[in-house]
């Protein structure tokens, strides 16, 4: 009887080995999964109502294409990137099979290779949902170190997102926020992603939005100017009060273009004709793409006209 048991476990063992060796071992099976797909197309539901099954020739390991073959697959929720669906009108919306690559792992599991898709493009229904465009607002603070600053605003990727819900609670939503960000003593240009503050009972198209502020370095210059005019017409003189002003200039460093020598700022009679006071505002001429910002004091000047 002993030697029997012995028997048996020798053969349980041996059997065991070599299921483990075989099931290790890579194989090519044709397998097919049932998908659910998700994505963010812009008016329609973030899930599809329909599944669609995706059949494909694949090679892997002897566990993961046995997993594959069970009778009942389970339904694979998979995430698609909206621009590769191609809208075939009816809230119906379908992937060329040469875009279902990309998706190999989350349609059939790591460890499995996708040879060829032997299905045809899978399609799936987003119904359409009440929807509206808004803006995104940054709730930013933000110092510089001294001698730094920001170049440009901040620029927000997307910088307006779709909110969806009901129509009811659409109707009071105008912006959306950022969560609140706050950037230090900053020497640098930063960048970096930030989450949105998602309204109660809404959904929101993006998650989060890309932010990026420019900052340089700079070097403030400051020179006194004599405020000219230009498209005066003949027989007309117009005179500027005050005729001087003092300009500062806040340069990227270094400088490269000095704009103190270069630089000319005048008040255009077209300008004067259309303002109803007679105050004008002096703009800037030939100003080097290395200033990032300028102050003219007085900030405004009146402006009489004479006839010769």
């Amino acid at each position: 009887m002993k030697k029997w048991a012995q028997f048996i476990l020798c053969v349980l063992i041996a059997a065991g080995a070599w299921c483990i060796r075989n099931l290790s071992q890579n194989y090519v099976s044709i397998v097919s999964v049932p998908v659910l797909a998700q994505s963010n197309i812009e008016g329609h539901s973030n899930i599809s109502t329909t599944e669609a099954t995706i059949t494909a020739q694949v090679s892997g390991s002897g566990y993961s294409i046995a997993a594959l073959s069970r009778k009942h697959q389970k339904t694979r929720k998979v995430n698609f990137n909206k621009e590769d669906f191609n809208f075939d009108g009816d809230n119906l919306f379908s992937i060329k099979q040469g875009d279902l690559y990309k998706y190999g792992s989350a349609i059939f599991g790591n460890g499995i290779n996708v040879e060829s898709f032997i299905s045809d493009s899978p399609k799936f229904v987003f119904p359409q949902v009440s929807y509206k465009k808004v803006p995104v607002q940054k709730v930013l603070k933000v110092s510089y170190a001294p001698q730094y600053m920001a170049t440009s605003p901040m620029k927000l990727q997307p910088d307006s997102v779709a909110v969806y819900g009901e129509i009811s609670k659409l109707e009071n939503i105008n912006q959306v926020l950022t969560r609140p960000l706050e950037l230090k003593e900053l020497k640098a240009s930063a960048h970096g992603r930030i989450k949105l503050d998602n309204p109660s009972g809404l959904r929101l198209s993006d998650e989060e939005v890309v932010y990026s502020l420019d900052v340089q370095r700079y070097v403030e210059l400051q020179k006194d100017i004599k405020i000219e005019t230009r498209n005066v017409p003949r027989g007309v003189e117009l005179s500027v009060l005050p005729s001087t002003a003092t300009v500062k200039y806040r340069c990227i460093f270094p400088v490269n273009d000095n704009p103190t020598e270069s630089v000319v700022f005048y008040i255009d009679y077209r300008d004067f004709v259309k303002s109803l006071s007679g105050t004008c505002i002096a703009k800037p001429d030939k100003l080097p793409s290395g200033v990032i910002e300028y102050s003219l004091s007085p900030e405004t000047f009146e402006c009489i006209v004479t006839n010769n």
